[in-house]
């Protein structure tokens, strides 16, 4: 195994991997997306100078298909609606979401109950990882530190916000799994199936290798400076509109592959499966 791969055990209630082609009611795909063990990882411990490659994915528990209806809000709240209500709150009106309002609508949604999966992933450092400090140990061992004590950003969610992901840090993925086959009283079903093509990320991993970084006070004061104001008076559009980062965002992408799982393990590294990423005339 390679120094810089790591591995957590999560697990939830329920999880849905939203199919994309599905427009209206949500569909899951039948095991966790790459984007999603990313997101979980990210809500543990994420810094500019560094970031995950998911490496593998095994499946413990496969969870059952269930079907429910829920509401789901139809509107969403802009910038000048918050800032708004920040200063004049009398003057918003706020999001109803159910009980026969206009901005919320019931849609039936096919999820999974009760999955478990082992995430392994590659963490690499970034080209802003220069300081004497920024080494790759010191990121392995506050990833290792937050998911041992239950830390986290802000609560990982199994594909949805509100399907809240319980995890726990591993030190060996087969042996993890063995473990856990042994605690739920069964021999380990390891299990083949061709997934077919889903979904890999939105955002290229190739992009996100680069990093950014945000701006001094200095750094954006001296941007400010150097771009023309109108009639020798800087615009408020113009002050808004100053970059406070090193770089510019990424424009999202959706990216496919072809996954298969064999021995109940998926293989995700992008070294090891071919992308296909959307573009205006096709893939």
């Amino acid at each position: 195994m390679k120094p810089n791969l790591i591995t957590l055990r999560v697990w939830g209630d329920f999880a849905c991997f939203t199919r994309p082609e599905m427009k209206v009611e949500r569909v899951s795909y039948p095991v966790m997306t790459p984007s999603a063990a990313r997101g979980i990882l990210e809500a543990v411990f994420w810094e500019p100078q560094m970031f995950y490659l998911i490496d593998s994915i095994r499946i413990v528990k496969r969870g059952r298909w269930v079907s429910f209806r829920r509401n789901e809000v139809t509107k969403v709240i802009s910038l000048d609606s918050a800032k708004t209500w920040m200063n004049t709150p009398e003057k918003t009106t706020p999001i109803q979401a159910g009980g026969g309002a206009d901005d919320g609508t019931q849609r039936n949604m096919l999820a999974l109950q009760d999955v478990e999966y082992l995430i392994t992933a590659e963490v690499r450092v970034t080209p802003l990882a220069n300081r004497p400090e920024d080494k790759l140990g010191k990121y392995l061992d506050e990833i290792e530190r937050r998911a041992r004590s239950g830390k986290c950003f802000h609560r990982p969610g199994l594909g949805m916000r509100e399907f809240a992901a319980d995890f726990e840090w591993e030190s060996d993925a087969d042996a993890a799994h063995a473990r856990r086959s042994t605690e739920l009283g069964r021999i380990a079903e390891l299990f083949n199936e061709d997934v077919g093509l889903i979904l890999y990320d939105v955002f290229d991993h190739r992009e996100r290798a680069e990093g950014f970084r945000w701006l001094s006070d200095a750094e954006i004061s001296n941007s400010q400076s150097q771009t023309p104001a109108v009639a020798g008076r800087r615009s408020k559009k113009q002050t808004a509109e100053a970059p406070r980062w090193s770089r510019a965002p990424i424009k999202p992408t959706p990216a496919f592959f072809h996954a298969k799982i064999e021995g109940s393990r998926m293989d995700c590294h992008p070294d090891h499966i071919r992308i296909l990423t959307s573009t205006k005339g096709g893939t």
